[in-house]
């Protein structure tokens, strides 16, 4: 008995050792997502347009996913995404409501009503690292709940349910919840990385998740004075809207700087994941995102494709542009992995802590899908790059394997098979040429729509008036024309 309870004693003392050693070499975690960021709106991407080598060397010195998708292309369903680890059908976030935008005469089908925000019942990505012995911190857009705090954040500082700063919204006085005023004329976003810095001189003895979710570069497009007067008079910019655009991304360029440096100056930096990423595609009427088509709120490449660079020293590799596909939802499963945590609730990404620990993982079978039974209407019809000038997107499906996608679009039960490897803007619909592609990845998307309990078969709209629509388009496209 004596020596049975002296290898329990020996055995709860070993599991100790392990934990408290496995729990030092935890990194704080650093995950900044930047609103409406575009894939191609960096220097290292477009350098004749914009100017970003503070995020130019964050690329330099970590991991590029050159193949990473948001997990829906507008903000508030890609954020529930990230934070939940579920898919839209799981969350019923679907958009930012309502789900019924355009002209009900245009509407063929009545969408699916839309969920405004993540239910209490989902534990949230902060709450994993609270569970671990984290210290939690939003600094910016929060978007998925009216209180931060009853989802996992100690402390938050401009995040509530909002989901842009307001008219004006990015100078003191601010219009956004729970932040004090700064100075008159402060800017927000050197305010937030104020915050961020100082939580991390507070934090630096402990294991902090600081989640950074700049409102910029949002709408309203408001740059920072100063910055913005080498951009305004710049003819490379077609227009204002792009110059002050490009002006913003300057400005935060300016402040991951700001944070790289202060992680450096606090001997952090060899103790921090660093996660840089967007939470959705640009808006293609601001900022073109060719070679892919289209932008936010869109389900053409240009709304689903986003930066993501992931430092972590001596862990991920260095300089290293990796082919791996993924998607937001994977960073649940990543973290669970990584603090050695099993899922309380169904999961629907997949762990890349292998890829980000410098091993292969063969993705090439693994499909992608979104979900998006709702109208979002157009920002520019002509600019947009949708299948019609009214909407950005009608109620549909979309699966990715590979080098194919399929888009189902639930208005005329209509399938368009695209090729990215051949057509990486999505032109040409090739679902007559491959009719065994479109059969297969049809078989997919109804096997994952079941799974998922994905509502789809819609009802019809009684609203809606073809010979009303037919001429909204007509005039549209000709507004389109003339300007």
């Amino acid at each position: 008995m004596h020596q049975m309870s002296q290898k329990v004693g020996f055995s709860l003392i070993a599991l100790l050792v392990f934990t408290l050693v496995k729990s030092q070499e935890l990194p704080n975690v650093l995950f900044i997502n930047v609103d409406d960021l575009g894939w191609m709106d960096l220097g290292y991407q477009q350098p004749e347009l914009f100017h970003t080598p503070n995020i130019d060397r964050l690329r330099a010195e970590g991991l590029e996913f050159v193949h990473a998708y948001a997990g829906a292309a507008n903000c508030a369903p890609s954020r529930a995404c990230l934070i939940s680890g579920q898919n839209t059908p799981r969350h019923g976030v679907y958009t930012v409501s309502p789900s019924a935008r355009g002209n009900a005469k245009t509407r063929k089908l009545v969408p699916v009503p839309n969920t405004d925000h993540l239910t209490e019942a989902i534990i949230t990505l902060p709450e994993l690292f609270q569970k671990a012995g984290y210290v939690t911190a939003n600094f910016g857009k929060w978007h998925v709940g009216e209180n931060p705090g009853t989802q996992g954040i100690d402390v938050n500082v401009g995040g509530g349910k909002n989901g842009n700063p307001g008219k004006g919204g990015y100078f003191s006085p601010y219009s956004i919840p729970n932040i004090e005023d700064g100075p008159e004329g402060e800017y927000l976003t050197d305010r937030l990385t104020k915050e961020a810095i100082s939580f991390f001189g507070r934090n630096k003895e402990r294991r902090f998740f600081a989640y950074l979710p700049y409102y910029t570069v949002h709408t309203p497009l408001l740059p920072r004075p100063d910055i913005y007067e080498a951009y305004r008079e710049n003819p490379v910019y077609e227009s204002k809207a792009q110059a002050k655009y490009a002006a913003m991304v300057h400005g935060l360029d300016e402040n991951i700087g700001r944070l790289l440096d202060a992680l450096d100056s606090m001997q952090l930096s060899k103790k921090t994941l660093l996660i840089f990423t967007a939470d959705n595609g640009g808006i293609a009427a601001i900022s073109s995102q060719a070679p892919a088509r289209a932008g936010k709120g869109s389900y053409f490449q240009g709304g689903l494709k986003v930066p993501l660079l992931v430092r972590w020293p001596r862990v991920a590799p260095k300089g290293v542009h990796t082919t791996t596909p993924t998607v937001n939802l994977d960073f649940y499963p990543t973290f669970l992995e990584m603090l050695g945590m099993a899922p309380e609730q169904p999961v629907d990404g997949k762990s890349i802590l292998p890829t980000l620990r410098g091993n292969s993982q063969d993705f090439s079978e693994r499909a992608f899908f979104w979900h998006f039974p709702i109208y979002l209407q157009a920002y520019n019809g002509q600019k947009d790059g949708a299948r019609d000038p009214l909407f950005r997107t009608r109620p549909g499906t979309v699966v990715l394997k590979g080098e194919w996608k399929l888009h189902h679009y639930l208005e005329e039960d209509e399938y368009l098979l695209f090729n990215l490897a051949n057509d990486p803007g999505e032109q040409q619909d090739v679902a007559a040429q491959f009719p065994r592609v479109v059969r297969d990845l049809k078989k997919e998307l109804k096997v994952w729509r079941k799974q998922m309990n994905a509502p789809w078969k819609l009802p019809e709209n009684k609203a809606y008036d073809a010979s009303f629509e037919a001429k909204a388009i007509q005039q549209k496209t000709k507004t389109n024309q003339r300007h």
